[in-house]
Parts: C-alpha cells; structure tokens; sequence
C-alpha cells in the first residue's frame, strides 16, 4: 500500500519544494529591490550635500555671474522680485564678478514685480559702474520680461528668441446673457458705487470701463519711459506698432533696436565679459525642496526599472 502511494506522495513534496523556491525567489526580488532602493536614498543624500550649486563655487576667482528668471513674472512665482534682485546683489557685491548676466526666459507678468527688478538692475549698475550688466534672452521675453531686460547695459538674443510685446492687459469676461438663459438673477450688496467694478455677471459699466482703460494707459505709458530710457537711442522709434504689443524674433528685434547682437550666455561670458567661468547666483529651492525633488526623480527610475517591460535598449 505504501508503494501505491508513493508517487502521489511525491508529487506534493515536488509541489511543496517548487512554491517553497518560487516563494524564496520572490522574496529575494523584493529584498534586492528595496536594498537598491535604501542605496539609491543613501547615494541621493550623499549628491545634495557632495554637489552644492554653482553659486558656492569659484566665488572666490574671476567670474561671470549669472542670475536665471524663468517663467511667470509674479510675486507668487519663482520669478518674483525679491528672489531676483537677490540674488542679482549677491552678484554685484561680490568684488570677483567681472560682469553679471541676466538670462531671462518669460511671457511676462506683473508690471509691479517687473518694476521693482527693472529699478534695481539701474540702482546696481550705479553703484557698481565697473560691472557690466547684460541680459539674455533665451525662448521668449516678452510684455514684463522686456520691461526687465531694457534695464540691462545689452541686450543679447537668438535669432529665433520672440521678443517685445510691450503693451499692458486686463482680462475679464462677461456672463450676463448665459445668467438669463439659465434663470438665474445675481445679488449684490456693496457700499460704493465701484466696488464690484468688472463684476463679470452685470452688465457692463462704460465709466467703469472708462476708468480702467485709462489706468491701463497709465501703466503702458509707464513701460514705454523705462523701455525709452533703457534703451537709449538704440531704439527706433519710428517703427510702426513697436509700443502695440507686437513681438519680433531675435533676428528682426536687432534691426529695430530691442536687441544689440545675437549671442548665446556662454558667448557673452567668454567674448563680452571675459571671463568663460560662470556661477549662477539664482536664488533656488530649500535644501529639502531640493531633496524631495531629486529623490522623487530618482526613485521613480528605479521602480521603472524593476518593473517596465522588456525592450529593445
């Protein structure tokens, strides 16, 4: 009888011993996974600490400062005032900075923030009269952007760079019409006839609208002086639309005067100023801003790697 059985018997210490090793196999896959991962975390702490930014190095020899404004020109975005005029006199007061660039990347945004760096860049360049000061323009700089950057001793562009659109705007919509289609009446309740200016759900007020064109004309005509003091007589003038809004590329901004060259920083750098080493000065995230981030991007590769699908490499 216990010949009879001994092949069935020995079919389920087979089965037994295989999910016994499929078992120990994908605990090892796990165990070697998250062991990657702990040095993966590891090897990210050790990378923010062992590679600091570029504006701890060199600052002791000659250099080219460089101070990055990207995106938004807003008080709540990375490129606010406060971060850029930082940072723009860290470069100035340090006595090794043969010249600063200013490398701007922006649509545009707040005409007060733009204002308060566009007035900073000329009280530095007064009291630093020996450091140059030039501002180049990347994929676009535009509306805010530009106001910045005629602050600048020159202007440098690609030949492909949007540049211009020096005008000012104000958005808002209007819902009265789909207000009465869906039946819907609106209550409002204020002390002062103006307070709900440009309330999008009443009708349109032609005095209130008055008013606001006329705050924004002041606020263009603004632009145009800094744009005109700025610039200088390099500006042309006489061209039809250049204070409307309308953007040119790098290439057609020389001709009218709001370009000087086409040149990229690294050209500035190592032909205008000088000096080819370069450290940015711009104000960056926290130390654990600056972790989450790197750490997040890292470990996002490793899960992608354990587990993406094969592939051709």
């Amino acid at each position: 009888m216990s010949d009879n059985n001994a092949p069935w018997e020995r079919e389920i210490v087979t089965q037994l011993a295989e999910s016994s090793l499929k078992e120990q196999r994908r605990a090892r896959r796990w165990g070697i996974f998250f062991k990657t991962l702990t040095f993966v975390y590891i090897g990210a702490v050790i990378y923010l600490f062992a590679n600091p930014d570029m504006s701890s190095v060199n600052l002791n020899e000659k250099h080219t400062a460089l101070v990055e404004l990207n995106g938004v020109i807003a008080d709540n975005e990375k490129a606010n005032a406060d971060n850029i005029v930082t940072a723009l006199r860290d470069a100035f007061d340090n006595e090794k900075t043969a010249g600063v660039i200013l490398r701007i990347n922006s649509p545009g945004g707040s005409p007060v923030q733009s204002g308060y760096i566009y007035d900073e860049m000329r009280r530095l360049r007064e009291k630093h009269p020996d450091t140059p000061l030039y501002a180049v323009v990347t994929d676009i700089c535009a509306s805010g952007g530009y106001y910045i950057a005629s602050a600048a001793d020159k202007i440098y562009a690609d030949k492909a760079s949007i540049v211009g659109s020096i005008g000012v705007r104000m958005d808002n919509f209007g819902f009265v019409d789909a207000m009465q289609k869906l039946g819907v009446e609106r209550r409002t309740l204020t002390a002062g006839e103006n307070k709900a200016l440009l309330d999008p759900f009443l009708p349109e007020n032609e005095k209130a609208k008055q008013h606001m064109q006329t705050m924004l004309t002041e606020i263009h005509q603004q632009f145009i002086n800094s744009v005109k003091e700025g610039r200088g007589d390099r500006l042309d003038t006489s061209v039809e639309g250049l204070f409307s809004g309308l953007i040119w590329t790098g290439e057609a901004a020389v001709k009218i005067g709001l370009v000087d060259e086409l040149a990229s920083s690294s050209y500035v750098a190592r032909e205008v100023i000088g000096e080819e080493t370069i450290v940015n000065y711009t104000v960056s995230d926290d130390i654990l801003a600056r972790f989450a981030e790197r750490l997040g991007s890292t470990v996002a590769q490793v899960i992608s790697t354990q587990f993406s699908a094969p592939a051709f490499r």
